[in-house]
């Protein structure tokens, strides 16, 4: 047992602002698969932790070493926050699993903690698993051999029976059975539920802690609204998700934010869609919050300008909007609302507030992307860059289930590779004024499987985090364990 990573562990305890654990018979571990400053900068993690706390649990959280490497070497065990215990003590290890690659993140966690990652190899003497989050919305049989009951959709009112269930006796899952979205992976096979909806006077989501150490340094997030109301072909939270778009009135909201939070992040799929926002950003503001916003449409900051000096004003540096397909045409062909002069808009609004730089999000190989959708691309890029500096945050399009483009096919890396590069060496003279920023092309291809496989894709992981956890290792377990995943995403393409 290392005293070094306890102290630590109490030390980040001692930073948060929020209520004090409270102890109790009904103890459970709320499992984050990520390191801290990620899973606390999760507000579905947060609020689930609240929601089991407010329901009497003693909930503790637990979140994968920073350095899984030194805390191997340490022989420590995966200990929780609040009472530096063993995770593999308590009764019932729940985990929010926000997407496919964070898979490797919960095997590495359990195996920390001493219990088998798979759900065959567990016996009595171990924690029974529960596994939700916002990778159940889309396909979650990947995770299906690791957790005894996976909580499809949204939890608010299903995580606490599905806990006091797995307190009990050896017949907790006939108890769970008839929860919505529930699924027992052991006995339903490949037929998932449907997702659970919450009710809306559960609404909204909100942090239970604020802490400096996080991605977002002391910021109290919370929802503004919940789904979406647009129709993108690529979104897993499109209209037809849990009824399309839930707002939260801005009276609501306001009388959440705690007194000792510095700052206010504002959550939600189509956040910026909420009738009300500027209304609620000059109310922060005027408060004397510091504000943040999960998401931009650039159609909606065009047309209501003063979204983008409330946002300045209230501390927000970079102006962050979406276009999402590299032309005009492919914004066309995914439904995507926005045009160019939308963006052009966005540009003067970052030049005019005097913002650092305005950021776009784009995918590169959009099923139907050719050549001259990036050329067009780079063209656009230097308009936008004569105007403001810009940053260009590029992620290859990675087909998910219960989308229209489900089954689309991925691009496969040597395409999206060679478009990057093309991009790239077409604003080789714009260094300065544009910024491309781009995720990986490989890891994409990893994530393109799990989003379309099945269990064994899920093993298929847990044989490369064995052997290393490189992108090698992957590719080998994916050809040998997770063909049909392989040979679907390659038919497609």
């Amino acid at each position: 047992m290392s005293w070094a990573h306890i102290q630590a562990l109490r030390d980040r305890l001692d930073l948060e602002r929020g209520p004090a654990f409270t102890p109790g018979p009904r103890r459970v571990v709320m499992l984050y698969p990520s390191p801290y400053r990620v899973g606390m900068s999760s507000l579905g993690y947060q609020w689930i932790c609240g929601v089991l706390a407010d329901q009497g649990f003693a909930v503790e959280r637990a979140f994968l070493p920073d350095d899984v490497d030194a805390w191997r070497r340490s022989r420590t065990p995966l200990l929780t926050v609040e009472t530096q215990s063993p995770v593999s003590g308590f009764p019932v290890v729940g985990v929010s699993l926000a997407y496919e690659l964070e898979l490797a993140g919960l095997i590495t966690a359990l195996e920390l903690a001493g219990i088998p990652p798979l759900r065959a190899a567990r016996g009595p003497e171990h924690p029974r698993v529960i596994v939700g989050g916002p990778l159940t919305f889309s396909n979650p049989r990947p995770a299906a051999p690791f957790a005894d009951l996976l909580l499809l959709g949204e939890a608010e009112e299903t995580v606490g029976p599905a806990m006091e269930a797995a307190l009990g006796g050896p017949g907790w899952l006939d108890a769970c059975a008839a929860l919505p979205g529930a699924y027992l992976p052991e006995r339903d096979g490949a037929r998932l539920p449907p997702i659970a909806k919450a009710t809306d006077t559960l609404l909204p989501a909100r942090s239970r802690w604020v802490t400096p150490d996080t991605e977002l340094s002391n910021m109290f997030l919370l929802e503004g609204e919940r789904g979406c109301h647009r129709q993108c072909t690529f979104c897993v939270m499109r209209r037809s998700t849990n009824g399309g778009m839930r707002l939260v009135t801005p009276e609501r909201v306001l009388s959440l934010v705690p007194e000792h939070a510095p700052r206010v992040g504002l959550v939600g799929a189509a956040i910026s869609d909420h009738p009300r926002l500027p209304e609620l950003l000059e109310a922060l503001v005027t408060a004397g919050k510091g504000v943040g916003i999960s998401s931009l449409r650039a159609d909606r900051v065009a047309r209501k300008p003063q979204i983008a000096r409330l946002l300045r004003e209230g501390g927000y540096s970079t102006l962050t909007v979406a276009s999402d397909a590299a032309s005009q045409r492919l914004r066309r062909t995914i439904a995507k609302g926005t045009t160019e002069q939308h963006l052009l808009d966005c540009a003067k609004l970052a030049a005019e507030h005097r913002y650092r730089l305005l950021k776009v999000y784009m995918m590169l190989g959009v099923p139907g992307e050719t050549d001259a959708d990036v050329d067009e691309l780079a063209r656009f890029t230097r308009e936008l860059a004569a105007i403001h500096p810009v940053a260009l945050g590029i992620a290859p399009f990675v087909p998910k289930v219960n989308t229209p483009l489900d089954g689309a096919g991925f691009a496969g890396k040597a395409v999206v590779e060679a478009r990057l590069k093309r991009l790239q060496q077409a604003l080789r003279k714009e260094r300065g004024r544009v910024d491309i920023r781009a995720t990986s092309a490989r890891w994409a291809w990893v994530e393109a499987v799990l989003a379309q496989g099945g269990p064994e894709a899920g093993e298929a992981v847990l044989a490369a985090v064995r052997a290393g956890g490189r992108f090698a290792d992957y590719r080998r377990a994916f050809r040998e364990g997770a063909t049909e995943a392989v040979k679907r995403l390659e038919r497609a393409a």
